[in-house]
């Protein structure tokens, strides 16, 4: 069993091209139950975070690789919270960063990241 959820649709987890690893939206699944467990933001956020953890580990990658987020929040007044745990795994010089509002996110998380890395 892989440290990350799988896919829950006809989509890949991470795909690597031309020496970057291009990591799908990362939901806060627990990889284990493989449902979300956590209520508030920022517990989904710790989780989605850990979720692109796994899948940069496997691939020889940390966050320090990262250089580009899309994070998806269903809420634009969690903002703040998401922040706070979303800096707490990145050190500057910080990634290239886009945040949107959503109106919804696949089983009505609250957040869903995801990142592309650099391999070299």
């Amino acid at each position: 069993m892989s440290n990350y959820p799988k896919a829950i649709g006809p989509y890949s987890a991470y795909r690597e091209a031309n020496g970057f690893l291009f990591i799908s939206g990362q939901l806060p699944i627990n990889p284990e139950s493989g449902e979300i467990e956590a209520k508030d933001i920022k517990e989904q956020t710790k989780q989605s975070l850990l979720n692109i953890e796994a899948i940069l580990k496997e691939n020889n990658l940390c966050f320090d690789n990262v250089i580009k987020t899309t994070c998806f929040l269903a809420n634009i007044n969690d903002f703040v919270n998401f922040n706070e745990i979303y800096s707490s795994f990145f050190k500057a010089p910080y990634p290239a960063r886009s945040a949107f509002a959503v109106k919804d996110l696949p089983k009505n998380a609250l957040v869903e990241i995801e990142v592309i890395a650099a391999k070299g």
